[in-house]
Parts: C-alpha cells; sequence; structure tokens
C-alpha cells in the first residue's frame, strides 16, 4: 500500500528491518521536503514488493554502469513533474537511489547515490564514485554522488 511520505513527523515505517531505519526515514523526509518545496509535489512511496516495474527501470539504468545492488530494496517511488520523470529506490542498508531524467533535455539525466548517516560505501560504488557530503537537518549528514545517464529509457 502506498503512501505519502511525512517530513515533519519522521517516521520510520516501511523500514523496520533495515539496521539504518531512522538515518534512512530522515533521508526519505528529506527527499519529501525537497518536493514540496521545490514542486508542490506529495512525495509517494510504495513497497517494493509491490512494485516490480519500477525496480526493473532503475535496475536496467544501472546496468549502463554494471552495477547491481546486492541489499534488499524495501520501498521505491516514481512519478513525474513538469517535464522531468523521477524514480527512487530505497534500499535495506541504508542507500537511497534516484533516476532524474527530463523528457525534452537528454543533457538532464542522471543516477544519483544517497547514502545515510553513518552508512558505509556500498561495495558496488566503492572506488568508481566520489562521494560530497550535505547536511540536513532531517537525515543528519547525507554522502551523495551521481553519474549521467547514457542510454535512452
Amino acid at each position: 500500500m502506498s503512501y505519502v511520505v511525512d517530513f515533519k513527523n519522521v517516521s520510520a515505517v516501511g523500514f523496520e528491518s533495515s539496521p539504518a531505519a531512522e538515518a534512512l526515514a530522515g533521508l526519505r523526509a528529506n527527499e519529501a521536503r525537497y518536493f514540496m518545496n521545490k514542486y508542490k509535489h506529495a512525495f509517494t512511496v510504495e513497497p517494493a514488493s509491490q512494485s516490480q516495474e519500477t525496480l526493473d527501470y532503475v535496475n536496467g539504468i544501472l546496468k549502463e554502469r554494471d552495477i547491481e545492488f546486492a541489499a534488499k530494496p524495501l520501498e521505491t517511488s516514481r512519478f513525474q513533474v513538469e517535464n522531468i520523470k523521477f524514480a527512487y529506490v530505497f534500499y535495506e542498508d541504508g542507500l537511497a537511489v534516484n533516476v532524474m531524467y527530463t523528457i525534452d533535455d537528454s543533457k538532464k539525466r542522471a543516477v544519483g547515490f544517497k547514502l545515510s548517516e553513518g552508512m558505509n560505501v556500498p561495495k558496488e560504488l566503492e572506488g568508481k564514485f566520489k562521494f560530497a557530503r550535505q547536511k540536513s537537518k532531517l537525515a543528519g549528514v547525507i554522502r551523495g554522488s551521481f553519474f549521467v545517464i547514457k542510454g535512452e529509457y
């Protein structure tokens, strides 16, 4: 069952099996606040078990870089605001992967990786990406990186 993420009252609902549940919940709330403030869009997630199409879409794009995560996906989100399609996957280990895909501008397409506070860089990304730090009131210190999408999806 899908639900709208509340960024005022952060909840770890859906992340109970994650050792990084609180940090991951803060990261998810941070994304929800961003979309509400920038686009007036309510960030809605659903269990990964009910969103195979979104998982297949994100995994297909990750194959450009031969990346396949061992961690279990817990939740996903997929939506469009203005001319940009977004897809998110939140993993049990504390990783969040997002795809930003502009419909009419092939130069603005990327996959982002965000690591929950305290999380180690997943072995699938070690040595391949440099991570920048960002502070968030909701998520603490987030480390992030990205790559530009070359293919058409």
